[in-house]
C-alpha cells in the first residue's frame, strides 16, 4: 500500500509483461480548461442543496480535470494500482452483488458497506449512471473531451471509493459527515475541486458551530494524511476482511483517538442551527 505523503506522481507509462510484450497502454492525457465561474456557482448550489451529487460531479468537471489526471497517474504509478488496472476488474460490480456481500462476516468491510447501503438507500450502479450522464451533458454543452476507456475504469472505481471512504472513516452521510469526509478527503488527494469544497462546507459549518468545528474538521485532515493512499487499495480483496482489519492495513487512525470527543453527527438546519444526529 502506497503512503498518503508519497504525492509526486512519475510520469505516464505503458506497463509490460514478461517477454516485453506490452499490458496496456494508457492514452496521453485530454487538455481541458479551467471554469472557474461555473465551478463557483456549482459551489454556491451546492451549499444550498447538499445531497445533490451532481452538483459535486460538475464541480469537479469545472477545474478538477487536473487534479484528476495526477491521481491516475499516481494510480498507474502504485505497484497495487498498476495490477488493478492490468486485471480491470468492476469495482462497480462487486459493490452491487449483495449477495456477495451478504453471504460475509458480520464484522467484513464488505457487510459493513451492504448496511450503509440499506441504511442510505443507496446503489452502486445508480451512481454510476449518473455519473455518465453528467460526462455526456458536458460533452455536449461544454464541448469537454471525452475519457478513453482505461481513464473512465479508473474515474469509476474513484466514485465508488467515496462510499467506502465513509464506511472506513464512520464519518456519516449527513451534513456534518459530508463536511468532515471532505476534509479527509483532501489531505489524501488534494486538488482545486476538493479544496474548494472543503472550504465551502467548513465555512458554512463554522458559521454554525465556531471554532470547535475547525479543530474537529482539522482533526479529520490529520487522519488523512497519516493514512495510506486509500485510492490505491485492493478493495475487491478487502470486502471479505473484517472493517478493523482493513482499518489497520491502511494505517487509519482509530476513530476514538482522531476524534478523543466522538464523531459528530447532525445537519444544520434552514435556521442556521445544527441539529444533532
Amino acid at each position: 500500500m502506497t503512503s498518503n505523503r508519497d504525492s509526486d506522481a512519475p510520469a505516464p507509462f505503458a506497463p509490460a509483461r514478461p517477454g516485453g510484450q506490452q499490458a496496456l497502454r494508457i492514452p496521453a492525457p485530454r487538455r481541458e480548461r479551467m471554469r472557474w465561474l461555473r465551478a463557483l456557482r456549482a459551489l454556491r448550489e451546492l451549499l444550498a442543496t447538499p445531497d445533490d451529487t451532481q452538483k459535486a460531479m460538475d464541480l469537479h468537471l469545472a477545474i478538477g480535470a487536473r487534479d484528476f489526471e495526477r491521481s491516475f497517474q499516481r494510480f498507474i504509478a502504485d505497484p497495487t494500482g498498476r495490477r488493478l488496472l492490468e486485471a480491470r476488474a468492476s469495482l462497480a460490480a462487486a459493490l452491487a452483488d449483495r449477495e456477495a456481500l451478504s453471504c460475509m462476516p458480520d464484522d467484513s468491510l464488505g457487510r459493513a458497506y451492504l448496511d450503509y447501503l440499506d441504511h442510505n438507500g443507496f446503489e452502486p450502479r445508480a451512481l454510476i449512471e449518473l455519473q455518465h450522464a453528467v460526462h455526456a451533458r458536458w460533452e455536449e454543452e461544454e464541448g469537454a473531451p471525452p475519457l478513453d476507456p482505461v481513464r473512465w475504469w479508473f474515474h469509476e472505481r474513484f466514485t465508488l471509493e467515496h462510499d467506502l471512504f465513509h464506511v472506513l472513516t464512520d464519518y456519516g452521510t449527513d451534513g456534518v459527515g459530508e463536511a468532515t469526509l471532505l476534509a479527509f478527503s483532501l489531505a489524501q488527494g488534494g486538488g482545486r475541486a476538493n479544496a474548494l469544497l472543503t472550504f465551502g462546507a467548513a465555512w458554512e459549518m463554522w458559521r454554525v458551530l465556531g471554532f470547535p468545528w475547525l479543530r474537529y474538521d482539522l482533526r479529520a485532515w490529520q487522519r488523512g494524511r497519516r493514512a495510506d493512499w486509500l485510492i490505491a487499495l485492493p478493495w475487491e480483496e478487502l470486502l471479505p476482511l473484517p472493517l478493523d482489519t482493513v482499518r489497520a492495513l491502511a494505517h487509519l487512525e482509530p476513530a476514538a483517538i482522531a476524534h478523543p470527543g466522538g464523531i459528530l453527527r447532525g445537519e444544520i438546519d434552514e435556521d442556521r442551527v445544527f441539529v444533532a444526529a
